[in-house]
């Protein structure tokens, strides 16, 4: 049981990871989730695709309960250190890896868990995605100022503004459980707002980032991974606004609900050509950096979520268009993103194995 005093000296000793636990790491719950509620999304039925699902859900529930009792005990314990790391901008972004964590988890619940669980998973679901919400909006209004006050704008800013584009995605799966009326129309408006909140706020950040990277040039070669988080926003958003299109003819008439479709596949097939440029700059600049000299990072993480919400989109905007090329790149994202997850968690195991990992964050 966790009290509040402080730890002595010799725990502190014995477990220098504690001390320096920073929120980047819920990062591991996003990419290895986002696989879940990928595979479980996916629009062709493929051999697999469920027992990938479940196994990869699995993943990440297990590393979200684990990574949660490792933080709590990390501010409990490590106050000092935390606040640390809590005020300093650099870091401050990162503090929007938690919500998309919990969201994420709570994301494959929904998909996935109903299988194990029955219709209690959808209770869980909706507890988590409230939770993740609610997080996520607070990081989403007080981050930005704590970057603002001395950090150096990059991709990273994204962190903290994406998450409630995430609660629209996964708020969309919770709506036919709802009950018929009043309660989905809130939701349903709801998580709308959430888009609009989240997009608006993103737009504002890149505008910024970008601005600072004309003047200044891309990130170091160690940096170069975080030029995927821009994949993120773009792939959830596509998710979001043709998922939202799809569950609305249960809340909404039918002539208001066409509309909303026709919105989520005018606005996805827009931002999949703006998808498929950055994607094709990200793998050049990444391919660069591999030559000259990239090492893996916790940074690496940042291949796998943004990668994983292009394939929920895409798959998404494959159904809504009844495209079947859309739906093969879906798989296609997927399938790298599977290349990519292997590669990337073996050499974090291998850094938690050795402890390279757990050394104070600058």
């Amino acid at each position: 049981m966790l009290t509040t005093a402080p730890a002595p000296a010799t725990t502190a000793r014995r477990s220098p990871a504690l001390a320096h636990l920073t929120p980047n790491w819920f990062a591991v719950v996003m990419g290895t989730g986002i696989i879940a509620v990928g595979a479980a999304s996916l629009p062709v039925d493929l051999p697999g695709r469920d027992s990938i699902a479940r196994g990869f859900w699995v993943l990440a529930t297990a590393a979200l309960l684990l990574l949660s009792v490792a933080f709590a005990t990390h501010w409990v314990r490590h106050r000092e250190q935390a606040l640390g790391y809590a005020r300093n901008p650099a870091m401050a972004p990162f503090y929007g890896a938690l919500p998309m964590a919990v969201l994420t988890v709570g994301a494959g619940t929904a998909a996935v868990g109903t299988e194990i669980f029955g219709p209690s998973a959808i209770v869980v679901a909706a507890v988590l995605w409230a939770l993740g919400t609610v997080a996520g909006v607070t990081a989403a209004v007080v981050v930005p100022p704590r970057m603002l006050s001395g950090g150096t704008p990059g991709p990273v800013w994204l962190m903290p503004v994406v998450p409630p584009m995430v609660s629209a995605t996964t708020g969309a799966a919770l709506i036919p459980h709802l009950p018929e009326g009043q309660a989905r129309l809130a939701m349903l408006i709801g998580c709308y707002a959430l888009f609009a909140m989240a997009l608006t706020a993103a737009v504002v950040t890149m505008a910024v980032v970008i601005r600072h990277l004309a003047r200044t040039g891309l990130p170091a070669v160690q940096a170069i991974p975080t030029m995927w988080i821009p994949l993120g926003i773009i792939g959830q958003s596509i998710a979001a606004a043709n998922l939202l299109g799809r569950v609305s003819d249960t809340t909404v008439s039918s002539g208001a609900a066409a509309g909303l479709r026709a919105f989520g596949i005018a606005y996805g097939t827009a931002m999949a050509g703006v998808g498929a440029l950055v994607l094709g700059y990200a793998c050049l600049l990444t391919a660069r950096a591999a030559g000259h000299g990239l090492r893996f990072s916790m940074s690496w993480w940042s291949f796998t979520f943004p990668l994983g919400a292009c394939a929920v989109g895409a798959g998404a905007l494959g159904i809504a268009t009844d495209s079947v090329a859309v739906q093969w790149f879906s798989v296609a994202l997927l399938a790298s993103l599977l290349a990519i997850w292997a590669v990337v968690a073996a050499n974090t195991a291998r850094g938690v194995w050795t402890r390279a990992l757990f050394v104070p964050a600058p």
